[in-house]
Parts: C-alpha cells; sequence; structure tokens
C-alpha cells in the first residue's frame, strides 16, 4: 500500500541522440561575450544600491514592527486571562464559604 508504482521500463521516450557540433579554430582576438538576446544586463549605480539598501531596511523595520506587536498582542491576552483566572478562583472560594 505504502510502495510507490513505477510506470513499466518500455514506456519511457528513448534518450536524444547527441551529435558534436564542428568547432572553428580559435583566433588570436576574440570578440567579447554578448550577452544572450532578450536578457538585460543590471548595472548598479549608487543611487539604485542606495534605494536597494534602503527598500531593504524598510522591509527588516515594517516585518519587525509586525511581529513585536504580534507577541505583544499574545503577552497582552495571556495577562488578562490570568486576570480572569484569580477573579473565577476568589468567585468560586467565596460562593463555596456560602457567602
Amino acid at each position: 500500500m505504502f510502495t510507490p508504482k513505477y510506470p513499466p521500463q518500455d514506456t519511457a521516450p528513448p534518450p536524444a541522440a547527441i551529435h558534436p557540433q564542428p568547432t572553428a579554430p580559435a583566433s588570436v582576438t576574440q570578440a567579447p561575450i554578448a550577452s544572450a538576446p532578450g536578457r538585460r544586463t543590471l548595472q548598479l549605480t549608487p543611487g539604485t544600491a542606495l534605494a536597494l539598501a534602503a527598500g531593504g531596511g524598510a522591509v527588516v523595520l515594517v516585518v519587525g514592527t509586525v511581529l513585536v506587536s504580534l507577541l505583544l498582542a499574545v503577552a497582552i491576552t495571556g495577562v488578562s486571562v490570568a486576570v480572569v483566572a484569580v477573579v473565577l478562583r476568589l468567585l468560586v472560594k467565596d460562593l463555596q464559604q456560602g457567602r
């Protein structure tokens, strides 16, 4: 029941044949390698680096604020539950003494 079920071996597609491409002899002077078509190179200027750093800092501050507020909400909830438990305990104690 928990063993994997593999397909039969004969249903796999045959591997593609690899044909070596003829290479031209290397010349002494080579042209610079161009980037792939459709892809732009990213150049970071000091302004964009500063903007990225400021954006990252802002994200850290926002996430930290959210996490601290969640922790504060949990702490306040815990304190209020503790106060309610003490009040209920005192009320039950008073009811058992017959007041």
